[in-house]
């Protein structure tokens, strides 16, 4: 599972993930014994306009999927690297969460914590004027699809 910054989809605040699946036939008891998860969420700070997600920032999570080599993932998180990225959950650990809620974290949100770690005001000006106008940009789409079906 890679957990994605909160509102890079156009919508302040929407945290998304995907999952990645291998497709298997079904049986009785699960395929899956872990869950790998990147937390590329948590302390990250991107914008769509000023500070917009690349392929670049993608790169660790990648190098620790290890994709058609899973028997080679390794765990860049421990109680010795709390900010460690890529870790590995077990499944009767999962089963033992509240609903199987799938929203784990793990690493210290700094912002909860650290104030010095805040962007500074004008950055933080700048990025709410960013989301405002991509926010405007897609409601003037909307809009114009709904008046174009309303002509119709």
């Amino acid at each position: 599972m890679l957990r994605l910054p909160t509102g890079i989809w156009y919508s302040p605040g929407v945290k998304a993930n995907v999952l990645f699946f291998d497709k298997k036939e079904g049986r009785a008891e699960a395929w899956t014994d872990k869950l790998w998860v990147y937390d590329l969420r948590t302390n990250q700070h991107f914008t769509l306009k000023q500070k917009p997600i690349q392929r670049k920032d993608f790169d660790e999570f990648v190098a620790c999927y290890k994709p058609g080599r899973m028997h080679e993932r390794a765990e860049t998180w421990s109680e010795a690297n709390p900010e460690g990225r890529w870790r590995c959950y077990d499944y009767d650990e999962l089963l033992k969460r509240d609903k199987l809620s799938l929203d784990l974290f793990w690493i210290k949100d700094k912002s909860l914590t650290d104030t010095d770690a805040l962007p500074a005001p004008d950055i933080l000006a700048v990025e709410i004027a960013d989301d405002l106008e991509a926010a405007l940009e897609q409601f003037t789409k909307i809009a114009a699809r709904l008046g174009t079906q309303a002509q119709t």
